[in-house]
């Protein structure tokens, strides 16, 4: 099992229209195979943190789901709306052990 972690730090005074951004587009990417498990916030750490986790079986499933999202033009339009929105951002795959 692979767990994808998609981490960004969303600019000062962004988090609720990112996070609302983040929920909106929930039905399209399970409409795109590619849905996030999990929308996690800080609680700690560093301020305006927003974390998306999704869990694919294989990496095989986890490339097959990025390029059907990456590859939609309404995927593209509101990601183009959510990046205003973002100080910076990065991507962890993990491999799950139990």
């Amino acid at each position: 099992m692979i767990l994808e972690r998609d981490i960004f730090q969303i600019k000062f005074g962004k988090a609720k229209p990112a996070l609302a951004s983040i929920k909106s587009t929930k039905p399209l990417m399970k409409k795109l195979g590619y849905t996030p498990d999990r929308i996690l916030t800080d609680f700690t750490g560093e301020f305006y943190t927003l974390v998306m986790e999704s869990k694919f079986k294989s990496l095989a499933d986890y490339e097959r789901a990025i390029k059907s999202h990456l590859g939609s033009e309404v995927w593209r339009r509101w990601y183009d709306r959510f990046v205003p929105l973002v100080e910076s951002g990065r991507r962890e795959i993990l491999n799950i052990v139990s």
